[in-house]
């Protein structure tokens, strides 16, 4: 046995109650901790217990910049000190440089020391360090200091430090190598998140990867969503992905259609009811929005509630709270909202149709759901997906047929889509889908369209809007054409009759 360690041994015997206590302490602080910046927090708390100080710091050094960074800096009454400047550099220094505990009971009669402008500020007299090592290389440095000769800074203190440096050293490197690995993955997450697949959403145009990286992001959150896109788009497909890559995905998801449900019937849905709050209500009746728990709720079509209802949602948005009808009482919510209009609800704020604070509760962050005819090269795909769907025997589908998808406008979108490929199959009498097959909306009208270039486009405006709900907006954007051209031509028409 070598004599430093039977040194060591004879010292460790020497060690009080205490300071073996303060060791067993520190072992199942190791156990529990898995990020250094608390452990190296409870680490300074028990040295400045154990050996009476006043002052803990740990510091971390960079050998290759040879400067010192605080981690944690802490007063005997549980004062937090985040200014590295309040210690001394120097003294810091001699800890490196000699690479071995220090201890001093008089460092003011010491003028190698009381030189230091720091120990002359703080008035500083006894300090005692040790420094942490990891790869054989300082890491960081542990100081304790008092404004008091402080005699209980004894060679056992030092023995004791140095065993819990040695503890410190080994601690640091396995939890620098849990966070390292947890980088890692957090990393590897991120990568995977930029080409993974929404759950049920189909296709990898670059529109889609986009939003496919933007829902992942916002499913790690609790964030309220605001889902924007067109009639047949999946708003509600991209409402249930985000829920199902949440911490929440084990929870409840649950749904409610906001568009064409009168008010009341829509608010006791939301709501609930307590018994007798009006004719029918014979038992009280838990609302969707409770019934969520700490799940996820989604609103569909946000834009068509009323602004007494809006009034009502945004309390449930600001509080987190609602009150049945019929009740006095209020309720607790934990769900997390999600919303989804196929209306520009920034326009309706300024036309006074939509509360403008409810809009900016909702819009915490936004998600647009590209329309089909800006992702057509999802197009092959998607009909593949939904033939193989849709047909009990093996179809393929001719180039032609493709094509012919391709260039339509597609305003009720994958909906639509759908729609016409279900068509095409029950029309289809053998194994090979043909442009034949493909019957699409207003293609016999358009056909057969006999008027003049001006008369065309007024025919087709029309279309657009009958197919857009009459949004200028959005019949605008499916023609290529401004709002500003939209409404002129509307003027026209209103002159024509």
């Amino acid at each position: 046995m070598s004599e430093s360690l039977i040194e060591n041994i004879v010292h460790l015997k020497n060690l009080t109650k205490e300071e073996y206590e303060a060791l067993y302490k520190f072992t199942q602080v190791l156990n529990s901790s898995t990020h250094h910046e608390s452990l190296i927090e409870d680490v300074i708390d028990i040295v400045i217990k154990v050996i009476n100080a006043e002052r803990g710091l740990f510091a971390k050094y960079d050998f290759t910049k040879d400067e010192f960074s605080i981690v944690t800096g802490r007063k005997i009454s549980n004062e937090t000190i985040s200014n590295l400047d309040e210690f001394s550099s120097g003294i810091l220094r001699k800890v490196v440089n000699e690479k071995k505990p220090i201890l001093y009971h008089d460092v003011q009669a010491d003028p190698n020391l009381s030189q230091f402008q720091s120990v002359q500020i703080q008035q500083i007299k006894s300090v005692i360090g040790v420094p942490i090592f990891r790869d054989d290389k300082i890491w960081g440095v542990i100081i304790a200091d008092s404004q008091l000769n402080r005699k209980e800074f004894t060679e056992e203190n030092l023995i004791f430090l140095n065993f819990f440096s040695n503890l410190v050293s080994l601690a640091l490197d396995k939890i620098i190598q849990f966070e390292e690995l947890e980088k890692e993955n957090r990393i590897l997450i991120n990568q995977l998140q930029a080409v993974e697949e929404i759950p049920e959403m189909i296709g990898n145009s670059s529109a889609m990867r986009a939003l496919a990286k933007l829902v992942h992001k916002v499913a790690q959150t609790d964030a309220t969503v605001l889902i924007i896109g067109e009639s047949g788009t999946g708003k509600e497909l991209v409402a249930r992905a985000i829920h199902k890559l949440s911490k929440r995905k084990d929870r409840p998801f649950l749904a409610q259609f906001c568009g064409s449900i009168p008010d009341n019937l829509l608010e006791s849905e939301l709501f609930g009811y307590k018994k007798g709050a009006f004719t029918g209500a014979n038992t009280d009746k838990i609302g969707l929005l409770e019934a969520a728990g700490q799940g996820t709720f989604f609103l569909d079509e946000i834009g068509d509630i009323s602004m007494a209802l809006q009034a009502k949602l945004l309390r449930v948005l600001e509080n987190r709270e609602i009150i049945r009808l019929g009740d006095v009482n209020v309720r607790k919510i934990e769900a997390r909202i999600i919303a989804a209009t196929n209306k520009d609800l920034h326009e309706m704020t300024k036309e006074g149709q939509f509360r403008e604070d409810l809009f900016y509760r909702l819009n915490v962050f936004p998600i647009k759901i590209p329309p089909l005819r800006e992702r057509r090269s999802d197009i092959p795909i998607l009909t593949k997906h939904f033939v193989e769907k849709f047909s009990n025997k093996k179809i393929s589908i001719h180039p032609r047929a493709i094509k012919k998808l391709e260039t339509y406008y597609w305003p009720g979108n994958i909906r639509q889509l759908i729609n016409v490929i279900q068509r095409s199959l029950i029309l289809c009498d053998s194994d090979v889908l043909t442009e034949e097959h493909i019957i699409l909306e207003d293609q016999d009208e358009m056909k057969n369209f006999n008027g003049t270039l001006d008369e065309f486009e007024i025919f087709l405006l029309k279309k657009r809007l009958e197919q857009f709900n009459g949004n200028r907006t959005l019949a605008a954007k499916s023609l290529g054409v401004s709002v500003r051209w939209v409404q002129l031509k509307l003027k026209e028409i209103g002159e024509q009759i």
